[in-house]
């Protein structure tokens, strides 16, 4: 993080690389509109080739974190959050302290399976979360929606962006700001930046903070020329 600016508008369309939570404390109340993330999951996760997240072996960090995005999340507005299946009690118990109210869950439907033990895991789960009463979309989005498989080459969990474009273009007004907190290549920032949303990233990695940076400069650049 660089400068002393304080405002939400002052950090559009910017990766910023540090604690998210003490980067969140920096902007004012009612900033964001709409908040899509793929946190830590507290599973101590390691990918097939050995690379793992940061903060996924601690819980510390979660309610501090969960406060911090209702703050900043506009009244009227929504969040969409996956997690740790076998942590959702923690999950759940920071939403609903920080005053999010659950009010919508979605599956990812895998065409593979990313790992196995008892079961193959052949989905992933997010929860909608409302700050105050919300004005419902015209357009329901599924509960199930497909997640093709992303390779994973500029991050462990990379998410795929044709998953989360749905959920930006339903959940986020037209010109409205994106925030994710735990932004890891950046995904979700590209679906923003398709969309024609702002967006503003938070990474703790600095690697994965300068990916996520060249990532939507690409596109950025691939969308000028289009």
């Amino acid at each position: 993080m660089t400068g002393n600016t304080t405002t939400a508008t002052d950090f559009r369309n910017t990766i910023l690389n540090g604690d998210s939570v003490q980067l969140m404390r920096a902007l004012p109340r009612n900033a964001v509109d709409f908040i899509l993330t793929d946190p830590p999951y507290l599973v101590n996760y390691q990918g097939r080739d050995g690379r793992k997240v940061r903060n996924d072996d601690n819980a510390r960090w979660l309610r501090p974190a969960v406060n911090e995005m209702h703050r900043v999340l506009k009244w009227g507005g929504l969040a969409v959050s996956f997690y740790g299946w076998n942590k959702i009690d923690l999950f759940a118990d920071a939403w609903k302290a920080a005053g999010f109210r659950m009010v919508g869950h979605i599956v990812f439907r895998k065409s593979y399976a990313s790992s196995s033990g008892f079961l193959r895991y052949e989905h992933e789960s997010a929860y909608l979360l409302a700050k105050g009463n919300v004005k419902r979309p015209g357009q329901p989005v599924p509960d199930v929606i497909d997640m093709p498989y992303s390779g994973n080459k500029l991050h462990p969990t990379q998410k795929p962006v044709a998953a989360l474009l749905p959920l930006v273009d339903a959940f986020c007004p037209a010109g409205g700001l994106v925030l994710d907190p735990f932004c890891g290549s950046g995904s979700s920032l590209v679906a923003a930046q398709h969309l024609g949303r702002d967006w503003l990233g938070m990474e703790l990695d600095a690697d994965h903070a300068a990916t996520a940076t060249r990532r939507l400069a690409w596109h950025a650049a691939k969308k000028i020329a289009a």
